[in-house]
C-alpha cells in the first residue's frame, strides 16, 4: 500500500512515536475512491492530518476541492494544494470545512491551486508518496514542486505548520481564504495586525454550498489569528470580483470560469486590511537552504478574539515540536482507555487506528473561556459542559455513543447538552438528527438523538437536566414519526427505526415515572408490525391506503426500494427492541435462523457493497448479534471474527465503508474486545469472540467505581474463535451477554476458546 506510516524516508525522518499512538495508522481509511470502492459511496474518506483528541483544529493535505471528497484527501491524487485547518471525518454528502487552506511556494505567485491533470496551471505541487509520514498528531511530506518539506501538528484550538525551503530568494506561504470543502466561503476579511500577525475570519453560509452543496444548512464563520516567525516585510493580498448573480456552490466554484476569474484578481500590496468575496494572502521572503519557517494558527467559531485567546492560551509560547509531543502524549492517554494483549502488529494497528478515530468527533466547539457561537446566533459561554459538535446521528447512535458511554461518559454528557441547548437555542425545541455546527441539517432519517439520550439514561450517565432533555426527546418523537395510520406510507426504514426510536423514549419516559407516556410510547414501538406483509412473509412497502406493493421476491434486494440506504432484505433485520414480535412475524426461529444464515453467507467475502450483509452500511451494523438474541451465539462469535478480520484492514483500503464520524471504526472496536449492543437504549451488552487475548478498559472513576472491567480469552486464535465457557469474577458465566452495571462496577469477564462451536454455552 501506499502511504504506510512506518516508511520514513526522506525529510519526514523522527522515529517512532511512543506508547499507544505508534499503533495509530491515520492513513487508514483515506480514500474517497469510487473506482477502489465499486461503489458511489467510496471507501473510509478519511483524512491523514495532524488531529488532537476531539479537538477542533485538524491540519490536514488537501490534494482535491470539489466533487464528492468530504475530507479533501484522497491517498490516490499525486498533488496536493494545501493544508487546511478543519476537516470532516468519513462523511459523504460532499463534505464541509477545509477552511483556511494554506500553501508554501516558491517562485512565480499563483492564485489558484489549478487541476492535477494539468489542465489548468496553478500553485498545486506533486509530493514524496514514499516518505509521507502521518500518526496521532502529526502529518509530514515533501512538496517535490517546491523541494519543500511539510509537517503539521494540532493542540485543541489551534494548528501548527512548519515548513523547511531549500534556498531560494522568493519562498512564500499563501492562504486562500475562500476555500471551503464542497463549495466556497462567501466573505472573507483579514488584516495585518502587526509584522508576525495576521487574523480575521470567512464567513460559510449554504448559499456557499459546502454540507449536502447547501442542503445541509450549514452557516457558519470560521476565525482565525495566525502568527509566522518570519517578519511581514512583504506581504499583499489578491481579491477576485466574483458577480452577484454567479451562483457560488459546489460544480460552480470548481468551474473553469470561476477559476480562471479568481487567477485574473489584481494583486494589492499598499493595504493592512481587506474584505471580499474571495481573498487570498501571501507574504513572501528569501530563505537559506533548509531555513525552517512556522505558523501557528488560533481558529475559533466565535470571534477574532476567541481565535487569539485560543492561540495564546496553547501554543502562543511553545515550538513546533512541543506542540507536537503534547499532542502525542495526549493520544497516548486518551488511547490507553482500552489496553489490549495479543494480536499482530497489523491488528494492533487496525484496533488503535479504529479507537483513535472514534476520538474525532463529537469535537470541541466551544473556546478556551468556554464560549460557543449558539443556535440562536449569540455568543453564549457555559463551563460546566464543553460545547461540541458533528452529530452523525443515524450512524452513531449504533456503536459510536455505546462505546463512548464505557470508555468515555463525559463526552457523552457534554453531547447531551450540547444537543440540549442546540434545541433550545433554535427555538425548535426538538433535536437535530444530523447536527453540524448548530445546523438542522435534515440529513438521514430517524431520531437518533432520543436513543443516545436514553442509552445514557439506563446507564447511570446523567450529567444533564434530564427533564428537558426529555421534554425535546418528546417534542422530537411528535415532529417526526410514523403516520396517524402507524407506519410511514412506502418507507420501510423510516417505519421502523421510529418505531425502535419510540421505544427508547418510552424506556426514558419510565425511568423518569412518566408513565403514561411509557405506555403511549411503548405502544408506538409496535409500529413495525404495520409494514410486515404477511401474504409475502416479509416487511413490505404500504400505501397510505393500506394496501402493500404488489410483492416479488426480488424486492427483497433492490436497494432503495421503501429503504434508505439499504434494501429490504437489509433493513427489514432492523427490530432490535422487539426480537421475539420479530421472529413470530417472520414465522419461527428455525425459519429466520435459517435466511439469517443465508444473509450472511451469500455477502462477498470483502463484505464491501453489496446487496445481503453489507457492512459497508450502516443499516446492518446490529444484525450478527442477532445470533446471541436466537439462542446461537456461536454463529454471533463466527461472524463477527469474519467481519473483524475482512472488513478492516492496515491499508488505506481497510475501511469497506465511509468511516462516518467514527461509527465503522467504533464497531470494530466494541467487536474486537467481545462485547457490542444489540440494541442502544438497553444496558445488556451481546458477549462476542474478542480478537484480542486481553482486553482492559480503564473506567473513569468520576463515573464508575470498577476501576477496570477486563475481558480475558485463553485459549484464543484465529481458528480458536469460539467460546466453550465463561467465568466472571471467578464465577461460571453461562449467558451470551453482560449487563451495564456488571462492566461499571469492574471485574474479570474469562473466556476459554476452541475451534468447535459449543452449542450449550449462552443459551440460558
Amino acid at each position: 500500500m501506499s502511504g504506510i506510516f512506518f516508511l520514513l524516508l526522506s525529510g519526514c525522518i523522527h522515529g517512532e512515536p511512543a506508547g499507544l499512538s505508534k499503533y495509530v495508522n491515520p492513513f487508514i481509511g483515506a480514500s474517497t475512491s469510487t473506482k477502489l470502492a465499486g461503489t458511489y459511496h467510496g471507501l473510509g474518506k478519511t483524512f491523514p492530518g495532524a488531529a488532537y483528541p476531539f479537538g477542533m483544529v485538524q491540519v490536514s493535505p488537501q490534494t482535491v476541492t470539489g466533487g464528492d471528497n468530504g475530507s479533501g484527501y484522497s491517498d490516490e491524487h499525486r498533488t496536493i494544494e494545501g493544508f487546511a485547518f478543519t476537516q470532516m471525518s468519513g462523511v459523504g454528502w460532499y463534505g464541509d470545512l477545509g477552511n483556511f487552506m494554506t500553501m508554501p511556494t516558491s517562485g512565480k505567485l499563483r492564485l489558484i491551486a489549478g487541476k492535477e491533470d494539468g489542465t489548468m496551471a496553478g500553485y498545486r505541487s506533486a509530493y514524496d508518496k514514499a516518505s509521507e509520514q502521518a500518526s496521532a498528531g502529526y502529518y509530514c511530506t515533501t512538496l517535490t514542486d517546491y523541494g519543500i518539506k511539510v509537517e503539521a501538528t494540532a493542540s485543541a484550538h489551534c494548528g501548527v505548520l512548519r515548513f523547511t525551503y531549500p534556498a531560494h530568494a522568493h519562498s512564500r506561504i499563501q492562504i486562500d481564504l475562500a476555500r471551503r470543502v464542497g463549495g466556497t466561503s462567501t466573505l472573507q476579511y483579514i488584516k495585518v495586525k502587526d509584522e508576525h500577525t495576521v487574523c480575521g475570519w470567512m464567513k460559510c453560509p449554504p448559499e456557499g454550498g459546502g454540507w449536502g452543496n447547501g442542503s445541509g444548512n450549514a452557516d457558519y464563520t470560521v476565525y482565525f489569528y495566525a502568527v509566522f516567525s518570519k517578519p511581514l516585510d512583504d506581504y499583499g493580498f489578491w481579491s477576485a470580483d466574483i458577480p452577484d448573480t454567479w451562483q457560488r456552490k459546489r460544480q460552480d466554484v470548481t468551474s473553469d470560469a470561476y477559476q480562471q476569474r479568481i487567477s485574473q484578481a489584481p494583486v494589492i500590496r499598499d493595504a493592512r486590511e481587506i474584505k471580499g468575496k474571495h481573498l487570498g494572502f501571501f507574504t513572501e521572503f528569501a530563505t537559506r537552504n533548509d531555513e525552517a519557517v512556522t505558523m501557528k494558527v488560533g481558529i475559533s467559531f466565535v470571534d477574532m478574539q476567541g481565535a487569539e485567546n485560543n492561540y495564546r492560551q496553547e501554543v502562543s509560547a511553545k515550538d513546533f515540536d512541543s506542540v507536537r509531543q503534547e499532542a502525542e502524549e495526549s493520544w497516548n492517554r486518551e488511547l490507553s482507555r482500552i489496553r489490549i494483549k495479543g494480536g499482530g502488529r497489523d491488528e494492533k494497528t487496525v484496533f488503535y487506528t479504529a479507537l483513535y478515530h472514534t476520538m474525532i468527533d463529537p469535537r470541541i466547539v466551544s473556546d478556551v473561556d468556554g464560549r460557543y457561537a449558539g443556535a440562536d446566533g449569540r455568543v453564549h459561554r457555559d463551563t460546566s459542559f464543553t460545547k461540541r459538535t458533528i452529530f452523525s446521528g443515524w450512524d452513531v447512535f449504533r456503536s459510536q455513543f455505546p462505546l463512548q458511554t464505557v470508555i468515555n461518559p463525559r463526552m457523552v454528557d457534554d453531547e447531551i447538552n450540547s444537543l440540549v441547548s442546540v434545541a433550545e437555542q433554535s427555538g425548535r425545541a426538538y433535536y437535530p438528527r444530523w447536527e453540524l455546527l448548530n445546523a438542522y441539517s435534515g440529513c438521514m432519517i430517524g431520531n437518533p438523538a432520543i436513543s443516545v439520550l436514553a442509552d445514557a439514561y439506563v446507564k447511570g450517565i446523567r450529567g444533564y437536566d434530564a427533564e428537558k432533555a426529555y421534554a425535546y426527546a418528546v417534542n422530537t418523537a411528535e415532529t417526526f414519526g410514523n403516520d396517524s395510520c402507524g407506519y410511514t406510507p412506502l418507507n420501510v426504514s423510516k417505519t421502523l427505526e421510529y418505531a425502535y426510536f419510540d421505544w427508547c423514549l418510552s424506556r426514558l419516559a419510565e425511568a423518569l415515572g412518566h408513565n403514561d407516556d411509557a405506555g403511549v410510547y411503548g405502544k408506538r414501538a409496535q409500529d413495525y408490525r404495520n409494514t410486515f406483509d404477511r401474504e409475502a412473509g416479509w416487511f413490505n412497502l404500504r400505501r397510505a391506503d393500506g394496501r402493500f406493493e404488489p410483492w416479488a421476491d426480488s424486492l427483497r434486494i433492490r436497494e432503495h426500494y421503501g429503504c434508505v440506504e439499504s434494501n429490504l432484505y437489509q433493513q427489514g433485520w432492523f427490530v432490535p427492541h422487539d426480537i421475539p414480535g420479530m421472529v413470530e412475524l417472520m414465522g419461527g426461529k428455525e425459519k429466520v435462523l435459517a435466511d439469517l444464515s443465508a444473509f450472511f453467507e451469500k455477502a462477498p467475502e470483502n463484505l464491501r457493497w453489496n446487496q445481503y450483509y453489507n457492512h459497508a452500511n450502516e443499516p446492518v451494523h446490529l444484525v450478527s448479534f442477532l445470533f446471541n438474541r436466537l439462542g446461537c451465539p456461536w454463529l454471533t462469535q463466527k461472524w463477527t471474527r469474519h467481519i473483524c478480520s475482512n472488513a478492516y484492514k492496515n491499508s488505506v483500503e481497510g475501511l469497506v465503508g465511509n468511516e462516518d464520524v467514527g461509527q465503522m471504526s467504533a464497531w470494530y472496536v466494541l467487536a474486537a474486545i467481545g462485547i457490542h449492543p444489540s440494541c442502544p437504549g438497553s444496558a445488556r451488552y451481546e458477549i462476542t469472540s474478542p480478537v484480542f487475548d486481553e482486553v482492559r478498559i480503564n473506567l473513569d472513576p468520576s463515573y464508575f467505581k470498577g476501576g477496570s472491567f477486563v475481558i480475558k480469552a485463553l485459549n484464543n486464535s484465529g481458528k480458536n474463535r469460539y467460546i466453550q465457557k465463561a467465568r466472571l469474577n471467578g464465577r461460571p458465566y453461562n449467558k451470551c451477554y453482560i449487563d451495564f452495571e456488571d462492566i461499571a462496577s469492574g471485574g474479570v469477564l474469562e473466556l476459554f476458546m476452541g475451534d468447535t462451536p459449543n452449542k450449550e454455552w449462552g443459551t440460558d
